[in-house]
């Protein structure tokens, strides 16, 4: 069993998603739009028909896969209930996608010395999505 994390955007999905691309090596395996399904299937409004539907990307054999919110019950809200917890072998590497990923954004707590060893950095970035970064201390 694999956990994969799913996120959800306000219409900027796309350019999200693009943006962890880049920092994150990946590629787009899946990409959809509300426009594209049928309409038996789904109707969206007329707003969200070039918003996502369902995005994949795979990068170091993880899938992160997201959609733009659509729900007449309950408001977007983001950044709330999650985090994205990636762990890397390489220290330098570590650095770099927390940096990368904290650009626009806010850091929380600096990619360092974690007191249970190794380096943890935390982070929310452009987009309000909350990430961790890890690097075992093992490994570096």
């Amino acid at each position: 069993m694999k956990a994969h994390t799913y996120l959800h955007f306000n219409g900027n999905c796309e350019t999200a998603m693009n943006f962890y691309k880049d920092v994150l090596d990946g590629t787009m395996t899946t990409f959809m739009r509300f426009g594209e399904a049928p309409e038996e299937a789904f109707k969206a409004p007329d707003f969200a028909q070039n918003w996502v539907m369902h995005c994949t990307l795979e990068f170091g054999g993880t899938l992160l896969m997201a959609s733009d919110y659509l729900s007449q019950d309950q408001d977007f809200v983001s950044g709330s209930n999650f985090a994205v917890s990636i762990s890397v072998d390489d220290e330098a590497q570590g650095q770099a996608i927390c940096d990368s990923l904290a650009e626009g954004g806010k850091l929380m707590m600096p990619f360092m010395d974690a007191f249970w060893g190794g380096k943890f950095g935390m982070l929310q970035d452009k987009f309000g999505v909350h990430w961790m970064v890890s690097c075992d201390i093992d490994k570096v």
